[in-house]
């Protein structure tokens, strides 16, 4: 089995990945901030550091899984807060590759696989479907993502195979999921907008199957694509979950006043969308859990 360093190991998808690797045999490393609070997480068999210096010194993993990033959608993108995504994403990405850099330098070993974090939001907002191979429209979601993919991009020039993970929309109990259900649960939720943009989601449990099948497959590298293969409208989202829950699901919220709560986080998150296919994890015959919305937001309510 792998040795793998992790980082955002203890958030919502890093989580579930871990316990997932543990029962598979995998070493784990996690970069964590928050020792204590990771523990009570993450399995116990899990190696928690608070920073790359407390590595052995020999210490290079078979595969870096890099998933850290403060969240978007939290509130309102403030100037500060944009300079802290591209911290947390783009600095951290640049000091892991330039110590394992270093330790390739005096060990003459790298780490075979990187998967780095990414997002759908790379595309820019589209009415129609994208793939890996799509072009993006421009905007602050698609230069985050940009400028995070090409410093994962310099482990290619110690010879790693990169994988860039465009996620999608994460359904499990934790996420935007479980943000959404308040409101529905009260016959209070609705489209957003005009409910046409696009939602391209995903299960928790084929997000991990997503990350595990880059692992195992050595031809796949490059913009991989986490989302299920059958992407829908925000109508179609607001009126699964409501069928699910046995609520009307008819209040929508106007445009204007998403752009007024939330700015320009609400216009490329909330108003904006894709219909992304997962075109390069179906070629590889990666098999989905979960490709119909409402057979997966029955499975995560139900629990």
């Amino acid at each position: 089995m792998s040795s793998i360093l992790i980082t955002g190991g203890s958030g919502f998808i890093g989580r579930h990945f871990c316990h997932q690797a543990e029962q598979l045999g995998h070493q784990l490393s996690v970069l964590t901030r928050n020792p204590e609070a990771a523990a009570a997480r993450l399995p116990a068999s899990a190696r928690l550091i608070q920073g790359l210096e407390k590595l052995e010194a020999d210490y290079v993993p078979d595969v870096i899984i890099n998933l850290a990033g403060e969240p978007l959608a939290a509130g309102r993108w403030t100037q500060r807060r944009k300079q802290r995504f591209y911290d947390s994403r783009i600095n951290l990405t640049d000091r892991l590759y330039e110590f394992f850099a270093e330790r390739n330098r005096t060990h003459n070993r790298k780490p075979s696989l990187v998967i780095s974090g990414s997002a759908i939001g790379y595309y820019g907002p589209s009415h129609n479907p994208v793939d890996e191979h799509s072009s993006a429209v421009d905007g602050f979601s698609h230069q985050l993502c940009k400028t995070w993919e090409q410093s994962a991009k310099r482990f290619e020039t110690l010879g790693s195979r990169v994988c860039y993970l465009r996620t999608g929309i994460v359904l499990g109990e934790e996420g935007a999921l479980a943000r959404m259900l308040p409101p529905f649960k009260m016959a209070l939720g609705g489209p957003i907008g005009s409910g046409e943009q696009g939602m391209s989601w995903i299960h928790i449990d084929d997000m991990v199957g997503a990350i595990m099948h880059c692992i195992n497959n050595p031809q796949i590298s490059g913009a991989v694509n986490a989302t299920a293969p059958k992407p829908v409208s925000n109508a179609q989202f607001s009126a699964s979950l409501g069928a699910v829950l046995n609520r009307p699901a008819v209040l929508p919220m106007p445009g204007f006043m998403v752009k007024l709560l939330f700015g320009e986080m609400g216009e490329e998150l909330l108003l904006q969308g894709q219909y992304v296919l997962p075109n390069k994890l179906l070629a590889s015959d990666y098999l989905f859990q979960y490709s119909d919305l409402e057979k997966a937001l029955q499975q995560i309510i139900a629990v």
